[in-house]
């Protein structure tokens, strides 16, 4: 790359010249040198972002584990976190469905990515997400695990090729649980639908009418069973079935700890941070890089056979 050719020749010319930290010319040089390694970086992760649907919507799903309403307050911290990080790589995040907790927090909620390489980005938070804090549920100030998991596959077009046979589904309507406005909230405008033959359920409740809450749902049950059917290398959804896994001790991704110390880390990349209530308000690149290299370690160990 010439500009990094430049930068080397150009640091050469200021040791030369004697040049401190207090010279111009030392301060335009950083200047272009952040610039540049901002753009190699850039460049890194575009490559990184190559698969074959990485540029498409995603569709993510939260879900409460094991842990009560500590994991239900968990669900909503993290989509929280997601929703600042989201506008820092120029995504937009919209509600799909949401199913409070009694008590707390939000028992599931999913919501709909847009903008540059939503699944792409998106995809490496797929797993089991695990929080260690004092409770605030707790009267006795004891400290508390709880898990969440997060399922991410991308929205496929209309023009997927999946077909869906009527009988296979099961529509529910519903009021909606969540803001929405008047109408939504008085009216069975909410639909659920399961797929019978493999128990996939999706809920849409944030349109205005019964109809559109059904097209978007039923757009996201057929990107749910195409997605599964390419991970697992399925020739019918039947098979489907018994794939999920509990969202509990020994299948977490990363680790979320507040107490007695603070240390975000995720157990396959190995990248940790010990500033948790930043990465909780956002800052999660760091966590995403680390997690498309991962991703691409793995493809290329599975295609030399290793």
């Amino acid at each position: 790359m010439q500009a990094v050719e430049d930068l080397g020749e150009l640091w050469e010319l200021l040791q030369e010249e004697g040049k401190t930290e207090e010279d111009q010319e030392y301060a335009d040089y950083v200047e272009e040198l952040q610039r540049v390694a901002g753009r190699l970086r850039s460049l890194e992760v575009e490559g990184l972002l190559d698969g074959e649907y990485d540029d498409q919507p995603a569709l993510v799903t939260l879900r409460a584990g094991s842990g009560g309403d500590d994991s239900m307050d968990f669900v909503e911290m993290l989509y929280r976190m997601y929703a600042m990080w989201a506008p820092r790589e120029k995504l937009k995040l919209e509600v799909i469905h949401e199913h409070r907790g009694e008590t707390a927090g939000v028992q599931s909620l999913t919501f709909r990515v847009t903008g540059r390489h939503p699944y792409g980005l998106f995809k490496v938070e797929k797993g089991t997400h695990r929080l260690v804090r004092i409770s605030p549920f707790d009267n006795t100030k004891r400290r508390h695990t709880s898990f969440a998991g997060v399922d991410v596959i991308p929205e496929l077009p209309d023009n997927s090729g999946v077909e869906l046979d009527e009988k296979d589904i099961k529509m529910d309507v519903f009021r909606a649980s969540s803001a929405g406005g008047q109408h939504v909230n008085k009216t069975s405008s909410a639909v659920r639908l399961t797929h019978l033959p493999t128990g996939i359920v999706v809920s849409c409740q944030n349109e205005r009418s019964q109809h559109m809450n059904r097209q978007v749902a039923l757009l996201h049950l057929k990107s749910k069973l195409v997605s599964l059917m390419q991970e697992l290398h399925k020739e019918t959804v039947e098979e489907l079935r018994g794939v999920q896994t509990d969202i509990t001790w020994g299948t977490q991704i990363r680790s979320y700890v507040l107490h007695p110390y603070q240390l975000v880390k995720d157990l396959r990349t190995g990248y940790e941070t010990g500033s948790a209530q930043r990465v909780l308000d956002g800052e999660l690149t760091e966590f995403i890089w680390a997690g498309l290299k991962w991703l691409r370690e793995q493809r290329s160990e599975t295609a030399n056979g290793e």
